[in-house]
């Protein structure tokens, strides 16, 4: 039996070392599920949190310098900065904490540097959309715009996510899509933007996740 590879099949292994050289593959679906665990759970406390101040609370969809205040004295933008901001950052670094362990295990196992120039390009793909869309949300947080924070960081990841696509795994662009989607969505439900924010950034990533996972990750386990 002849085991020669044939100029299709060495045209096919050209082609796959090309595109690992030039988009960063590592990313492990356990990083997303991971990322999407963290969401949930960070959720539920932003949850508690609101529902705890739910009666005292007059209108959360805008907040004018006359903000709305509550019972103890405490108005919204101090609830904000000092209850749910807490929250966010502690998810935020619980996701990230969680997918960079996947995806530097993950890349550990395919022989594929976590820092190299496909990881600087993608990462300055992700952080150029995130920065102006940053700087944008902490303005509608000065001027008490909350409603349209949700609505804004959902529109500001999937672009992120849509613009870094070229340089990973091609599926990131459609959860990019979803994201933008339920972004356009939530401006039109202002008010509701917990609960889009929980299918976005959680539940999403964990069926992203898991989707990742069996398709690149199973196969070799």
């Amino acid at each position: 039996m002849n085991n020669e590879s044939t100029p299709l099949q060495n045209l096919a292994q050209i082609k796959k070392m090309m595109e690992q050289s030039s988009r960063f593959v590592s990313l492990s679906g356990l990083s997303g599920i991971a990322a999407g665990l963290s969401a949930l759970v960070g959720a539920w406390f932003a949850y508690q949190e609101i529902a705890a101040h739910r009666g005292a609370m007059t209108n959360l969809k805008y907040a004018p310098k006359t903000a709305p205040v509550y019972a103890n004295g405490l108005d919204i933008r101090e609830f904000m900065g000092e209850k749910l901001f807490v929250i966010a950052i502690g998810t935020f670094v619980a996701a990230f904490a969680l997918s960079f362990l996947f995806t530097y295990l993950r890349s550990k196992k395919t022989n594929i540097p976590l820092w190299g120039s496909s990881a600087r390009r993608l990462m300055f793909q992700v952080a150029v959309p995130l920065v102006a869309g940053g700087i944008y949300l902490l303005k509608l947080i000065e001027n008490g715009a909350f409603g349209f924070i949700a609505p804004g960081c959902l529109l500001f990841y999937g672009l992120a996510l849509v613009n870094a696509s070229k340089y990973t795994l091609s599926e990131v662009k459609y959860l990019g899509y979803c994201q933008i989607t339920l972004g356009v969505v939530n401006v039109f439900f202002v008010g509701f933007g917990l609960y889009f924010w929980t299918l976005g950034f959680g539940i999403l990533h964990i069926v992203y996740g898991t989707i990742m996972w069996l398709k690149y990750e199973r196969v070799g386990q």
